[in-house]
């Protein structure tokens, strides 16, 4: 339910029984990736989300890659020429490196339809049983607490 969500702002689901999305709500806007960054398998629900440049990003929380909400892009920040000082910076993109996918709302239910394209990209490495497994074993509670 799109109530749940934006209650929560973000929630992750196992997709057709086989990939692991982050769902987000923010501004207004219902957004869907891979739930885990392309970079090193780092748990995207758990990063913050940034504006670079006028677009809107998740920061992964282990190794503060940018990815762009809508299109999945990684940025990163050049410098202009380190030569000269001050040192200018810009952003630039790396290309899609994290897969989006489509979010659409029916009467208040939230559907997300994966993003079949037959293009690798990188976070679909992460989208196997071994990662899946130790996501789950990091989120369950220590039941001697």
């Amino acid at each position: 339910k799109k109530e749940d969500i934006v209650r929560a702002g973000r929630v992750t689901k196992l997709v057709n029984g086989c990939r692991d999305v982050l769902v987000l709500y923010h501004q207004g806007q219902l957004y869907a990736m891979d739930k885990r960054c392309y970079h090193s398998g780092g748990e995207l629900q758990n990063g913050d989300i940034e504006e670079f440049n006028g677009r809107l990003c998740i920061v992964c929380p282990w190794h503060k890659y940018k990815i762009t909400l809508a299109e999945g892009e990684g940025l990163y920040q050049a410098v202009e020429n380190p030569r000269v000082k001050p040192i200018r910076t810009y952003w630039c993109s790396k290309g899609v490196k994290q897969r989006v996918h489509k979010v659409t709302e029916v009467g208040g239910n939230i559907f997300v339809t994966l993003n079949d394209s037959s293009k690798p990209i990188e976070s679909d490495v992460y989208q196997v049983e071994k990662y899946r497994t130790v996501s789950l074993n990091v989120q369950t509670p220590n039941p001697r607490n």
